[in-house]
C-alpha cells in the first residue's frame, strides 16, 4: 500500500497543453501549463478540470486494484 502511495500518476489534456500529476494518496503534486493558454482563461479552466479529473480517476482505480489484490483477486466493488 505504501508503494502505491509513492507512485506518481499523470494526466494530460488539450493534447498535452495541460499536465497534472498526483501521488497515490490523491494529492496533486505538479501542474504544467503551456504558455499559450495563459491568455485564454476559459480554455485553461476546462483543460485543467479535465486533467485533474482524469488523474484523480487514475488514483482511484489504483486504490481499487490494490484492494482487489489484497483480497486475493475478489472484487469487493461489484465490477
Amino acid at each position: 500500500q505504501e508503494e502505491s502511495q509513492n507512485k506518481i500518476f499523470s494526466a494530460k489534456s488539450g493534447g498535452g497543453l495541460v499536465k497534472v500529476s498526483a501521488n497515490g494518496s490523491g494529492e496533486i503534486v505538479d501542474i504544467e501549463i503551456d504558455d499559450s493558454l495563459l491568455e485564454d482563461k476559459e480554455s485553461l479552466q476546462i483543460l485543467l478540470i479535465s486533467a485533474v479529473n482524469d488523474v484523480l480517476k487514475m488514483v482511484e482505480d489504483e486504490k481499487k486494484r490494490v484492494a482487489i489484490d489484497l483480497m486475493g483477486g475478489q472484487n469487493p466493488f461489484g465490477q
